[in-house]
């Protein structure tokens, strides 16, 4: 099943994209396939542009992966559930390369990449139900139980990213993602998180449809399915090679990437709602692969917004800072609106707006 994958072909949408190998370094080698650079699109236009030639990855940030690709592969909650099922097939996870990782992704990963060989584990099929889930998942979290559920939790959330424990599963007919309880979380952080999304859709901000499961539940709808079609996305974090998991990026760098992959002023100012929405609720966990972007119609436009409630970020300030702060004031925020050369009138009203409905928003909530 591991035997030192020399490479692997990348597919999107049941077409070769390009293959993929590693060096005698240990840094991954992606070419694309020459019929693809006929028809196809850059699947990361600032790092692997649609062009001939062999592109090299950098050692950072993705130990020798390039990040359109580091995305497909799980972190958090799903490295978790891989490596102990690995373990638990008497597998050393510290021996797989990145190519055998990706092998492990195969067709089953977040957005529209697949890779062959295809070594992932086949899906299971059924719905053991959402308590079921949300119990075996606090048990693993506790280490109160590391076996029983275990290849169960890894077939249906193994690939996800994030820290929270959450599966994906579908639903009279329709992709969800369902998330769970971590161990720092308050008890009705599905509620929260729910209400959350609701003030966002309330504010103007794209998002998927999200529901409360069984009262309890946060889920939300798989912005990158269309029915049976996948939609390619790629992170923030993937589109710019930087690294997630450390403050690295400012909103201006951001937005402005934004543009120049999305050509459309419409894109920034929805990103920048975005930014207003979390600099208000206090959501300081807008790190770089909480942002994405899709392809959509044949063009590039920002993906719904995720993962949008109160968090911690890194020492009580935002991950992503606003014109160089982490701990912004309204004039950091028009700093950035200026600084890109929006309407001052249309940024400081979409400040406004929002402002007041989440002033609205926490005088009718208590948690």
């Amino acid at each position: 099943m591991f035997s030192k994958l020399r490479s692997v072909n990348v597919f999107l949408n049941q077409k070769l994209v390009g293959r993929l190998a590693l060096t005698p370094e240990n840094l991954c080698a992606f070419e694309y396939d020459a019929n693809y650079l006929k028809e196809g699109y850059s699947i990361s236009p600032f790092f692997l542009p649609l062009r001939q030639g062999v592109f090299l990855a950098r050692r950072d940030p993705f130990s020798g992966n390039f990040g359109v690709f580091n995305d497909s592969l799980p972190d958090g909650w799903g490295n978790l559930l891989l490596d102990r099922y690995l373990i638990s097939k008497n597998i050393n996870p510290a021996e797989l390369s990145i190519l055998d990782r990706l092998s492990l992704v195969g067709a089953s990963g977040m957005g529209a990449l697949e890779y062959k060989p295809d070594n992932s584990f086949s899906p299971t099929k059924g719905n053991p139900g959402l308590d079921f889930f949300a119990a075996e998942a606090d048990k693993i979290l506790n280490q109160s139980d590391n076996g029983s559920s275990l290849e169960l939790l890894f077939r249906f959330g193994g690939l996800s990213a994030g820290a929270r424990p959450k599966v994906l599963i579908k639903i009279e007919g329709t992709e969800w993602l369902i998330k769970f309880r971590s161990t720092i979380d308050p008890t009705n952080i599905g509620q929260i998180e729910y209400d959350y999304s609701l003030l966002a859709k309330d504010c103007g901000i794209e998002m998927p449809e999200t529901r409360l499961f069984e009262g309890t539940y946060f889920g939300v709808r798989r912005f990158d399915r269309d029915g049976q079609n996948k939609i390619h996305m790629i992170s923030a974090a993937g589109l710019l090679n930087t690294d997630f998991r450390i403050p690295c990026l400012d909103y201006k760098g951001l937005l402005t990437a934004c543009f120049k992959l999305t050509g459309n002023i419409e894109e920034v100012y929805k990103l920048f709602k975005l930014m207003v929405f979390n600099v208000l609720i206090k959501n300081k966990d807008d790190h770089a692969r909480n942002f994405s972007f899709v392809m959509w119609d044949a063009k590039w436009k920002l993906s719904p917004a995720y993962d949008i409630l109160p968090g911690n970020g890194f020492n009580g300030f935002h991950t992503t800072t606003i014109s160089g702060k982490g701990d912004p004031k309204y004039a950091d925020i028009q700093s950035v609106a200026d600084s890109l050369g929006l309407n001052t009138k249309r940024a400081k009203a979409i400040y406004e707006m929002i402002l007041e409905k989440c002033i609205q928003f926490r005088v009718y909530r208590n948690y």
